[in-house]
């Protein structure tokens, strides 16, 4: 029967993706309080065009909502790549995933602006490719060392 030992600085990784539940409710609320001042009724996703050529609300609020989707269409990634690195280079991955959530709020906080060239500001320029990177080639490493050890 085989045993799972969790690494020492699992802590780490528990902590990094706890971090993810704050920045996901601080765009939640941002998305809550933008959707309010610009007048957009549930169920509806995003103010349409005429309401975006009318008002600046409008557009911040489908700036700051397409924001917030951005992070949830990524999450999943996110978290498995953080896990898998994790069982290899525990304090890597809540490093790696830390820098990911900083670029996230880097990125919002641009697009929030209501013009969406600022979602890519320096800030997200110099943490998300490094995050991203770390993140993705650590899990492939860590699944090949897996892997390796089995054989």
């Amino acid at each position: 029967m085989s045993t799972i030992t969790v690494p020492q600085g699992s802590s780490y990784v528990a902590a990094s993706l706890l971090s993810t539940v704050f920045l996901l409710t601080w765009q939640t609320v941002k998305v809550s309080r933008a959707r309010k001042l610009a007048g957009v009724e549930y169920p509806r996703l995003y103010a349409d065009k005429a309401e975006m050529a009318a008002s600046p609300a409008a557009v911040k609020f489908n700036c700051i909502q397409r924001a917030h989707a951005n992070t949830l269409e990524n999450i999943p990634q996110q978290y498995l790549m953080t896990i898998l690195l994790g069982v290899k280079a525990p304090v890597v991955a809540a490093s790696a995933l830390g820098l990911w959530v900083v670029s996230r709020v880097a990125y919002t906080s641009g697009y929030a602006s209501g013009d969406p060239t600022k979602r890519n500001n320096i800030l997200t320029r110099i943490t998300y490719m490094p995050a991203l990177a770390t993140l993705l080639f650590g899990s492939i490493w860590s699944v090949y060392t897996l892997v390796t050890e089995q054989v």
